[in-house]
């Protein structure tokens, strides 16, 4: 499977957008190549890592890791193979993992991998007639952001703000096309992993030159989706969202850096299901964020990240809170995480800050829940082959 270093190929992840080429910080080693008869040549490759985290303002409650000020766990424990040759292919991915974004409460890898995407987290058949055209279908990865589902794939351990207005993984069929220095993707899905396909996504990047890329993004729900779920992969008022990524990437001999925009919507009619209440209004999230990591050696680098965003409305006025800061909220983070990689080895710290500025009397963290602060220190490390 071929890696391509960090967010610098985000034009190939958004044409072709497959696990096998996806951007990411940590450099896979070669795949494990073996035949297996009628299907052909095979390529097996895995990730093997676990966390630890300290934060202040735990959340309230109990019986999560985030509801402690201290707790470790496995980030990932998972195994890929995949056929990229040849008319079919086919890419499987299966494990565990865990999720952890900036400013969320959270739980358990077993916790997670149960209630999210199972077992078998990304899984599609690709029918690929040329070189510059494919339609993969099965559970595929995203097309908006800047971030992706799993640690190892990210310059940062934790996934950032803008993140929790963008879907993972959702089940559907895509085409891929390139053409030239422009490429471009179109999905048709259920969204936030709702077994509802009433969503449309799409991607287009235009590489500049090796150095310079620009990218679009945008999706939404086609109609509107109104039931129950039990998956925490599912949140329902995103489920009923329009959203717009619109950045750049820059590549330089040692630095890369992606910066980006977000606009998300979601209607009063959603508002108003999900809120219980009747006077509902339509309820939007703005955002920025750069992304940026810098190798300082052949096995060190540091990555960083700083973003903003804020929840329209105020706590009177029927909007919806999008963010988990409350509408009318702003809120800022950033983070910086060192990294080592050996060959198949790699260790990584992390510290980030998260300040949200909320209507009085409202907070988000802290066991009392007014608190409107946190700090977390995490460190990574295992084994990829």
């Amino acid at each position: 499977m071929t890696r391509i270093s960090a967010l610098s190929a985000l034009g190939c992840l958004l044409c072709f957008v497959n696990e096998a080429a996806q951007a990411t910080p940590l450099e896979m080693p070669s795949p494990l190549t073996f035949q297996a008869g009628p299907l052909g040549t095979l390529n097996v490759q895995g990730v093997a890592s676990g966390y630890a985290v300290w934060q202040d303002n735990k959340f309230a409650g109990s019986g999560n890791p985030g509801n402690k000020s201290a707790s470790a766990d496995i980030s990932n424990g998972q195994v890929i193979i995949q056929k990229n040759s040849g008319l079919v292919q086919f890419y499987l991915q299966a494990g565990a993992y865990n999720v952890m974004s900036l400013g969320s409460n959270f739980v358990s890898t077993g916790t997670f991998t149960q209630n999210t995407f199972g077992a078998l987290p990304v899984g599609y058949l690709e029918i690929a007639p040329t070189d510059n055209f494919n339609v993969q279908i099965g559970k595929l990865p995203t097309l908006i952001g800047a971030e992706y589902t799993f640690s190892y794939q990210n310059w940062n351990i934790e996934r950032g703000l803008l993140w929790g207005q963008e879907n993972a993984v959702n089940k559907g069929i895509q085409a891929n096309y390139t053409m030239g220095p422009v490429t471009a993707s179109v999905s048709w899905n259920d969204g936030f992993y709702s077994n509802r396909f009433n969503w449309v996504t799409g991607a287009l990047t235009w590489a500049i030159n090796k150095e310079n890329s620009v990218f679009f993004q945008a999706g939404g729900n086609m109609g509107h989706t109104n039931f129950a779920y039990s998956s925490i992969a599912t949140t329902p008022l995103q489920n009923n969202e329009s959203i717009y990524d619109l950045g750049y990437t820059y590549t330089g001999e040692n630095l890369l850096v992606t910066p980006y925009v977000q606009y998300t919507s979601v209607p009063a009619s959603a508002v108003n299901a999900y809120s219980g209440i009747t006077n509902g209004s339509n309820t939007s999230t703005i955002g920025a964020a750069v992304l940026a990591d810098y190798s300082l050696t052949n096995t060190m680098s540091v990555a960083g990240r700083v973003e903003y965003i804020a929840n329209s409305g105020n706590p009177n006025d029927g909007a919806a809170n999008l963010t988990g800061f409350g509408p009318g909220s702003h809120a800022w983070s950033v983070t910086v995480t060192p990294t080592y990689q050996e060959g198949g080895f790699f260790a990584r710290a992390e510290l980030s800050y998260v300040d949200a500025s909320m209507p009085t009397g409202f907070g988000w963290s802290g066991t009392s829940g007014v608190g409107g602060t946190q700090l977390r220190g995490m460190v990574e490390g295992g084994f990829m082959f």
